[in-house]
C-alpha cells in the first residue's frame, strides 16, 4: 500500500481549493462534518475494536492519554484540526507554535496506517478539510506564498513519515499497540468535536446531519 502520495495529495487538494476560493465565500462545514462521521465511524467500527483484540489491559488507559493530548495540541493550534482557526491577519512571521502542534498531529495520524486502507481513506478524508482551513487562514495573513507553501508542503509529508517510522523503527513496531490506542484517542476527540459541536443558537442543521449520515453510511458499505 502506498502511504507517502495520497497524504501528500489530499493536502495539496486543500491548497488549490484554498487558492481558488480564498476570495469567495466558501464554507467546508459540510466537507469537515462528512470527514468527521467517516473518520469516527471507521475508528469505532474498524481500528478500535482492533486494538481491543490484542488483550493488552492498558489500551483504555493510552486513549485517555491520546485525548488529553489532543486536547492540548488544539490549544496550540488553535483548534485547526476541527475548523476553528484564528490568525492575525497582519502577521508575516512563521507560525511556529500552529505549525509544530500540527505537524506532531499529522505525524501520529501515520503511525497506524499500516491497518489497511480504509483507516488511510479516513485520514485522508479528514486532511483535505483541514488542509483547505489552514491555507485559507494563512492567505488571509501577510505571509509570503512561500511560507504557506513550505508550511503545507511539511504539514502534507508528516503523515507519510509517521507510517514509515512505524514500518522503520523496532521501538515503534514493538510498542504500536500503545501508539494506536494514542491515535484512537484524538481520533476520537477531533472527530466527536467536529461532530457535536453546537450549531449557531443550537439549531438543528439538516445539512450537516445529512453530511454526517452520509459518512456514517459509507463506512458501513465499504
Amino acid at each position: 500500500m502506498n502511504i507517502i502520495l495520497p497524504p501528500v495529495i489530499a493536502v495539496g487538494i486543500g491548497f488549490i481549493a484554498a487558492y481558488f476560493l480564498n476570495k469567495k465565500n466558501f464554507s467546508v462545514n459540510l466537507l469537515l462534518a462528512f470527514s468527521g462521521a467517516f473518520l469516527l465511524s471507521i475508528t469505532v467500527l474498524e481500528f478500535l475494536p482492533s486494538i481491543y483484540e490484542s488483550g493488552n489491559p492498558d489500551v483504555g488507559f493510552y486513549i485517555l492519554i491520546g485525548l488529553l493530548l489532543q486536547i492540548i495540541l488544539e490549544y496550540l493550534s488553535g483548534g485547526a484540526e476541527h475548523g476553528h482557526l484564528h490568525i492575525d491577519k497582519s502577521k508575516t512571521t512563521f507560525p511556529w507554535v500552529l505549525f509544530v502542534s500540527l505537524c506532531l498531529h499529522s505525524f501520529l495520524e501515520g503511525l497506524p496506517l499500516h491497518h489497511g486502507h480504509h483507516l488511510m481513506y479516513a485520514v485522508i478524508i479528514h486532511k483535505v478539510p483541514v488542509a483547505i482551513i489552514i491555507a485559507s487562514f494563512l492567505f488571509k495573513t501577510e505571509m509570503s506564498k512561500g511560507k504557506i507553501s513550505f508550511f503545507l508542503i511539511l504539514f502534507g509529508l508528516m503523515t507519510p513519515l509517521g507510517a514509515f517510522m512505524q514500518q522503520s523503527f523496532d521501538f515503534i513496531s514493538t510498542y504500536s499497540i500503545y501508539f494506536d490506542a494514542l491515535v484512537v484517542g484524538i481520533f476520537l476527540h477531533v472527530s466527536t468535536t467536529i461532530l457535536f459541536e453546537s450549531s449557531k443558537d443550537h439549531k438543528f442543521n439538516l445539512s450537516k446531519f445529512g453530511m454526517i449520515l452520509l459518512g456514517i453510511v459509507i463506512a458501513l458499505l465499504i
